[in-house]
């Protein structure tokens, strides 16, 4: 008689071989990026016990969810005879499979509104399960799919170890957001990976390797089933349906970040399963996942710490930001073009140490412009830095506001510029449908102008899949300057850089570095610009032009820390030698105080909702900046990073602002804890109840 224990030795040995195969693959996966990682990882046992025996546990909490379509098949497939071999039965199926994917959609779309375009991934299950019951286990369709399935479930998951290795050279973690943000945009990643590695010869490797670890292994794949019944099968199926419900309800991603080592951290877990971790947590509730105040608590100690000298607040609403900025002397309607600089580090430039030589336009520069030593970016995404630019507000948890839907209409950098007359454009070099740029930036006050806005007969010096040239979108943007001046108007240009991304590639014989490194992007980057510069001061409007050339954000983004510090560090030069005295600017600077700078320049009195300080009108002591990524928000204030974290969890730390290490402050200092809590709570509640938008009466002049 069959039992039980016959099962556990024929059925479930393809399932043993695949976990021993994914448990092996975790291992060396975890070798490579401890190599890869370097001194991050200090040679200490522990960090090795930590990393690698919480990483098997993760690796086996994962592999509950990678062996569904082995369970699947061990369940359905008959012993000997398939269990569909009439039209009859044929169309039954098909209809089941038909009303299961029905009822799924529906059920999703009941609970979460899901559309087509949302659950259409489902129709691939599906189709998986289509042939099963025509096969039989015993026979040469069912070993023969067996082994095509266990080829194919080999091959995905030694491809998606490879692909760690590549997201961990270029950001430093395991798969997280950026990982999920990047699928939603697969023209331009797919393209990227083409042009930055062999990816055919990687692929033909991977399977190669697949088939020779299968073929030495085989025996250990399959084994005959003399006689398993579809209710014992059954029982398997629902003992590994409820060990998945039991998983997901008791693993989350952030239970492994129990060291003070973000690297270790990172090591302990598991790319698939932070991937769909990080799917789920796209959308953050602030109030829902964060620690709170109050509402009116939160509301009160934002507006007072949004006080300044140069502010008024316009309404006794408690809830309302909105504040009357009056700067003294007539305001001065120059033109501005700012650069925000894809992945522009500190770190690469000459003036904070950089021994490569690898800017010295961007060098010199310095010496003839109010420079920004000390100015922290929002994040590590390019929609983050536009954000912060456009909007001057804290990063919002999950998705950017850029990305939201909801997001039209909101008080911008642009409203002020358009309500004296300006024309605001915002000019990309690639196609500006990428993260939501166009649609986002379009319907905030600028006119966004990209790719296919250059002409047809432009001179184009070279092109990858981010975009053009950054010389040749220098030319767009003059070539939109020049109409705007004609037109007698001044002009407020966003311009948003590309060839400082991989694959790093741009125009031949401009820098002395290899096409293809990051020491060749920056090089040809620092180029572009003072060959933009060159450029402009041949034009009538430039002694009136105020150029102002940032960095969307650093290029790396990893470290010991959970948000290290310096690499958040980015440049600020302010350029405008008729009108701006050069000068060292050593205050602490966050990226959302540029706007409210810029404007306070510039002489402008008007009604603000922005988050940022004007740094000039500023008391000493009430710098802050908000680092941050897509889940944990911090506050750096005072010599101390705040970090709020899902689950309502709070650390604080003492950064060092050289190396990004930082140590471990207990107890809490609350006042700090509060100030953040606040910033993100109210910024964040304004954003979801519609109250960023810009309001009809934000255009009255401020006398």
């Amino acid at each position: 008689m069959y039992s039980l224990i016959d099962l556990r030795r024929q059925r479930l040995r393809p399932l043993g071989w695949l976990a021993a195969a994914y448990l092996a693959i975790g291992v060396v996966t975890r070798i490579a990026l401890l190599v890869m990682t370097g001194k991050g990882v200090s040679p200490n046992p522990l960090n090795y016990l930590y990393a690698f025996g919480v990483g098997a546990l993760t690796d086996l909490v994962t592999y509950v969810y990678v062996a569904w379509p082995l369970v699947l098949f061990l369940w359905i497939v008959p012993s000997d005879r398939a269990a569909v071999r009439s039209v009859g039965r044929w169309l039954a199926w098909i209809g089941a499979l038909l009303g299961g994917f029905a009822l799924c959609w529906g059920v999703l779309h009941w609970l979460w509104r899901a559309s087509f375009q949302q659950v259409w991934p489902l129709a691939i299950l599906a189709l998986y399960l289509l042939p099963l019951p025509a096969l039989a286990y015993n026979r040469r369709s069912g070993r023969g799919y067996l082994y095509g399935l266990c080829l194919a479930l080999l091959f995905g998951l030694l491809f998606v170890a490879a692909s760690e290795l590549v997201f961990w050279q270029e950001f430093g973690v395991r798969f997280n957001f950026i990982a999920v943000d990047y699928l939603v945009y697969t023209t331009e990643v797919i393209g990227n990976i083409r042009e930055s590695y062999p990816i055919g010869t990687w692929l033909a490797l991977l399977a190669l390797a697949a088939m020779a670890v299968l073929w030495l292994s085989r025996r250990r794949v399959y084994r005959n089933d003399d006689g398993s019944r579809f209710g014992q099968r059954t029982m398997l199926a629902a003992v590994w349906l409820g060990l998945t419900v039991l998983v997901t309800a008791s693993f989350t991603a952030d239970m492994k970040d129990r060291t003070d080592n973000n690297y270790v951290n990172e090591l302990a877990g598991n790319g698939i399963f932070q991937f769909f971790a990080a799917f789920r947590s796209s959308h953050l509730d602030y109030a829902k996942f964060y620690r709170t105040l109050p509402q009116d608590e939160a509301y009160a100690r934002v507006r007072e710490l949004l006080k300044t000298p140069e502010a008024t607040y316009l309404s006794d609403n408690p809830h309302d930001l909105t504040r009357a900025i009056r700067n003294t002397g007539p305001e001065q309607h120059l033109n501005v073009v700012l650069i925000s600089v894809e992945s522009l580090s500190a770190d690469y430039l000459g003036v904070f140490g950089n021994k490569e030589k690898l800017t010295p336009q961007l060098d010199a520069l310095a010496s003839n412009s109010l420079f920004f030593e000390n100015v922290y970016a929002n994040g590590t995404r390019t929609v983050r830095g536009l954000e912060a630019l456009s909007l001057s507000i804290p990063p919002t948890p999950g998705d950017s506001v850029i990305k939201m839907k909801g997001n039209e209409n909101l008080f911008s950098l642009a409203d002020i510029f358009n309500d004296r007359g300006y024309v605001s454009e915002f000019v990309y070099g690639g196609y500006g449908y990428f993260d939501n740029m166009n649609y986002f930036f379009s319907h905030n006050g600028y006119l966004a102008v990209d790719r296919k806005d250059i002409p047809k007969d432009a001179t184009i010096h070279h092109e990858n899949v981010w975009g053009v040239a950054d010389e040749d979108l220098f030319t767009l943007a003059l070539h939109q300057m020049d109409q705007v001046n004609a037109e007698g108007k001044p002009f407020f240009v966003h311009v948003m850089t590309t060839s400082n991304h991989r694959p790093f590639t741009f125009p031949a014989d401009r820098v002395p570095y290899p096409q293809g490194s990051r020491a060749g992007a920056v090089a040809y980057t620092d180029w572009a610009i003072g060959d933009f510069l060159k450029r402009a001061k041949d034009k009538p409007y430039f002694k009136d032009t105020v150029f102002v050339i940032t960095a969307d954000h650093d290029a790396a983004s990893a470290g010991k820390a959970s948000i290290p510090i310096n690499r958040y560090h980015i440049p600020l030069w302010i350029y405008a030698p008729a009108h701006i005295a050069p000068r060292k600017v050593e205050r602490l600077t966050a990226q959302i105080d540029i706007p409210p700078t810029l404007l306070g320049l510039l002489h402008f009195s008007y009604r603000s909702r922005f988050f940022g300080y004007d740094v000039f009108q500023l008391e000493h002591g009430r710098e802050r900046a908000f680092p941050a990524t897509y889940e944990k928000l911090g506050y750096f204030h005072d010599g101390l990073m705040t970090i709020l974290e899902p689950g309502r969890r709070v650390e604080q730390q003492i950064p060092n602002t050289q190396t990004g290490d930082a140590d471990a402050v207990k107890p809490l200092t609350h006042p700090l804890v509060d100030e953040a809590t606040a910033y993100y709570q109210v910024a964040a509640n304004l954003f979801k109840h519609g109250e960023l938008a810009r309001r009809p009466e934000d255009s009255t002049p401020v006398k």
